[in-house]
């Protein structure tokens, strides 16, 4: 296999890395939607992670020469076979498509390369994507949605939304190599709160994360991506409700490495952004959390214990014990409890009497019905306004 330093084959402008484990049935579907691009110039590396089934023989069967099919002598597992990827990549711009992910159109490639060679700010790009479950597209995804029209967003206003939700899919993310070789790969071992950070759930969230510290973010608003869902899928392998503890403990504990990011950086606003984040995910996790088919739940005492293992700093966790409670009230306001709901907003206005949104929840729930109809006006104007900014 010719790759890096040979003559016979110039460094392309983009590598698509593949990672593939048991996925050599739907390979052909990810692999041709590549191969089919209007954009020419790019190089494809099938990252065989010694899969016991036909991906070899697969992936030997494409004829195209900027295929290359690499296959593990041992199984390494998914964040070191996608930094192998990445490392072993020779192209300007790296693109991770898992094998049971597609591109949707052929001007896909075309898109992203000009976008980001008329934007050198930029260090990734990314699209919304169609979910495919039995083989059939069927919606786009929600959270995947950012804007309702292409738009390039600074990096820190793009993270504000980013902490809260990982609404980067991943088979849409188109990065600069200098992002990976600069800021980071995926990281192999972290932790936080004498806790491991599982990275195999968040790594690649985390990513996008430290990438959006650094540079710019392009969203383009079109689905071009399709993101299959089924049980072979990573995600629903690590979201299984066996894992599930680890994988709430590893989301809060991202927050937590952002925060430390920005604070080493000198961004007060990002950091207040990261805690306002932390106080919102562990009032999600005290609420139960969805996760596919599986729940993550939290009590006030887990949430304690997380808390003071977190940070030493008595201030910072009273702010944040007052914003969990407010984001508990919210929860179980949603759900039409307004008692309960009043009675958390208040436990958290005494941790902290600044929080003035808190008021106005509380002044909109006495009310009664007319105060919901204001609340959801209100909660319609802020889309709309976050979707000109």
């Amino acid at each position: 296999m010719a790759l890096a330093g040979d003559l016979m084959f110039p460094s392309p402008k983009v590598s698509f890395v593949v990672p593939c484990y048991n996925l050599g049935h739907l390979l052909p579907e990810c692999v041709n939607s590549i191969l089919n691009q209007t954009y020419r110039d790019f190089e494809v590396l099938i990252m065989d992670d010694c899969s016991p089934d036909n991906t070899e023989s697969v992936a030997k069967s494409f004829k195209d020469p900027r295929v290359f099919h690499v296959r593990n002598d041992h199984n390494l597992g998914h964040l070191c076979n996608y930094n192998k990827g990445i490392t072993m990549s020779r192209g300007e711009y790296v693109w991770l498509i898992s094998a049971d992910d597609y591109l949707r159109k052929p001007y896909i490639l075309e898109r992203y390369v000009e976008l980001m060679e008329s934007h050198p700010a930029v260090g990734y790009a990314c699209c919304s994507g169609v979910s495919v479950k039995n083989g059939e597209e069927t919606e786009v995804l929600k959270y995947s949605v950012y804007d309702t029209c292409d738009r390039i967003v600074n990096g820190r206003t793009f993270l504000k939304r980013l902490l809260n939700q990982n609404i980067v899919l991943a088979a849409s993310a188109m990065a600069r190599r200098e992002c990976y070789e600069k800021i980071s790969l995926f990281p192999l071992k972290a932790s936080w709160g004498e806790r491991p950070v599982d990275m195999g759930w968040i790594g690649d969230w985390y990513l996008w994360c430290m990438f959006a510290l650094f540079t710019d973010v392009a969203y383009f608003a079109e689905p071009m991506v399709s993101y299959r869902e089924h049980d072979l899928s990573m995600t629903e392998t690590v979201t299984r409700q066996e894992n599930i503890e680890r994988c709430s403990e590893s989301e809060i504990g991202m927050l937590w490495m952002i925060r430390n990011k920005a604070r080493e950086l000198g961004l007060s606003e990002v950091c207040a952004d990261c805690l306002s984040a932390v106080a919102y995910a562990y009032a999600q996790h005290c609420a139960s959390k969805q996760y596919r088919r599986s729940v993550s739940s939290m009590t006030i005492d887990q949430f304690e214990q997380s808390l003071v293992r977190s940070t030493d700093n008595e201030q910072e966790r009273n702010w944040i014990r007052a914003r969990f409670f407010a984001g508990i009230a919210d929860e179980q306001r949603v759900r039409g409890d307004s008692s309960t709901a009043t009675r958390f907003y208040l436990t958290g206005l005494k941790r902290d009497p600044r929080m003035p949104k808190v008021y106005v929840k509380l002044l909109l729930i006495h009310l009664g019905k007319p105060g919901e109809y204001l609340l959801s006006v209100l909660r319609s104007l802020r889309v709309v306004c976050r979707s000109i900014m």
